[in-house]
């Protein structure tokens, strides 16, 4: 059954269209249960300190192609969260061979009160002309915001009557922060306008492989072209051209499933590009079927089953040596969905003991719909029960509670700004943006190995506990993590 409806201009949210939620504390495996068996509820809670803006995420899938400008159909202030994405592309160009990384081309309607009142639609066709003019970008993508939302603001009209005046391609993108408690379904929402505008039908078939990803190191294209093939980045870093090809992939594939499931299914769904269904190469036995699945899709299985052969044989020792060091060791995730579950079996291949983890949100399905997509499946039957597993919302004020009582030897985060709640406690803790990095055998072995020197050199966060000024009190620390979630620690 199709999940994708490309002749919409919105796509539904992740909430009603997946059953995702961002309430829950228990077992890893309790958790895995309930959502394939048809029990997952979720839990609210009666204080929440902060949470995450889906128009963030929207910018993520657009702001990063090379030759587009991004639009915030909105108040300014919702579109100072952009400019992170402009600093992002400047550190990581050259991960991706981009020689000369250029300007990132960042706008705002500006709405104000009177906006609210008589409507922002003359303001927004204004923008866009005057953004084509001055920018001479490929394409314009015009985010929602919270404001131009409530206002019924007509956005999809401008843009397409907009677009044929200038003679390229305006993308809405419905992405307003109240849509949605899934701040991830700001990726679908980009996604979603970049399969319905961007991508043509194929006209050939092309020897490019479709890498749905964040920004990370260039790990795919020195495994593909192993079997002769090259991967086409989506979205950072892209062009116009690429993401137009796209469709002519010969599969496509994910470093983070939370990112990429929709425009995977969309791809597969309405342009006939397989998509590589289950778990990213996180750990070996997840690197083993994932490479095994890309062979049956290639038709090149004994090429992997030879590649794979070679990786064992030369990572293997150390892996082993790494085994041996960090067993017994225990450690603490937060993260997004995917990518922490990712996470997870990086720690159980090293043999280490996950005492928990703080999980953003929490998706029992994907747009697949395929049970071989599930990570955190993939992550308790390869490794074990994960206890204190809890979808946390953001909440900072609950993790921080969690590991003064945990103690973990390490915390690993996805997230800038997570590790200081680690190093304030004297736990070393260890962030990593490349989500690429932990990838593979090889990978296997630099994030162990990354681990282990954190480890050992934990100087620094043991004097900063010394001195470090917590803002929660002992009133919150003495209570149970999960006070505010509806029903308690249970």
């Amino acid at each position: 059954m199709s999940t994708v409806n490309l002749n919409s201009a919105e796509v539904s949210v992740r909430e009603v269209r997946l059953g995702s939620i961002t309430g829950f504390h228990g077992g890893a495996s309790d958790l895995v249960e309930a959502s394939h068996c048809g029990k997952l509820k979720d839990k609210s809670r009666s204080f929440s300190q902060c949470l995450g803006c889906s128009t963030s995420n929207a910018a993520c899938t657009a702001v990063l192609i090379q030759d587009a400008a991004v639009i915030s159909h909105g108040p300014v202030g919702c579109s100072t969260c952009l400019h992170e994405f402009a600093f992002t592309y400047r550190v990581n160009a050259g991960l991706r061979g981009v020689s000369n990384p250029t300007q990132r081309k960042i706008y705002s309607t500006n709405l104000e009160e009177k906006d609210t009142i008589y409507g922002g639609t003359a303001k927004l066709e204004e923008t866009i002309r005057k953004v084509y003019q001055r920018a001479k970008p490929s394409v314009i993508f015009v985010l929602t915001t919270c404001a131009a939302g409530i206002i019924g603001d007509d956005v999809e009209s401008v843009a397409n009557a907009v677009e044929k005046e200038i003679g390229i391609p305006v993308v809405a993108i419905f992405c307003e922060g109240f849509r949605s408690k899934m701040w991830t379904s700001g990726f679908d929402a980009g996604y979603h306008g970049i399969a319905r505008k961007l991508i043509k039908q194929p006209e050939k078939k092309r020897n490019i492989i479709n890498v749905v990803n964040f920004w990370g190191s260039d790990v795919f294209n020195q495994w593909f072209r192993r079997f002769g093939y090259e991967a086409n980045y989506l979205t950072p870093y892209s062009t116009l051209e690429t993401i137009q090809h796209s469709s002519e992939a010969a599969c496509t594939v994910q470093a983070c499933a939370t990112l990429g499931s929709y425009l995977a299914t969309a791809l597969d769904q309405a342009f006939g590009v397989p998509e590589l269904k289950t778990s990213p190469p996180y750990g070996i036995a997840q690197t083993d079927r994932w490479f095994r699945e890309l062979g049956q899709i290639l038709g090149k299985e004994e090429e992997v089953e030879a590649f794979l052969e070679e990786e064992r044989a030369k990572y293997m020792p150390e892996i082993q040596k790494l085994r041996e060091k960090l067993s017994g060791k225990t450690a603490y995730v937060t993260a997004g969905a995917s990518h922490g579950h990712s996470l997870l079996a990086l720690l159980g291949e090293l043999g280490m003991k996950a005492v928990g983890a703080a999980i953003f949100h929490h998706d029992p399905s994907y747009d697949s719909e395929s049970v071989e997509a599930d990570t955190l499946k993939h992550t308790v039957e390869d490794y074990g029960n994960v206890e204190n597993y809890t979808v946390c919302n953001k909440q900072e004020f609950e993790l921080v509670n969690v590991l003064n009582r945990l103690r973990p030897d390490i915390l690993l985060a996805r997230h800038g700004g997570m590790t200081l709640w680690g190093a304030k406690f004297g736990i070393p803790s260890l962030l990593i943006g490349d989500e690429h990095f932990g990838m593979g055998y090889e990978g296997l072995v630099k994030y162990g190995n990354q681990i282990l020197t954190t480890m050992e050199n934990d100087e620094f966060v043991t004097n900063l506990s010394k001195h470090a000024i917590n803002p929660y009190t002992d009133w919150w620390l003495n209570q149970e993590p999960y006070t505010f979630l509806k029903g308690g620690k249970k």
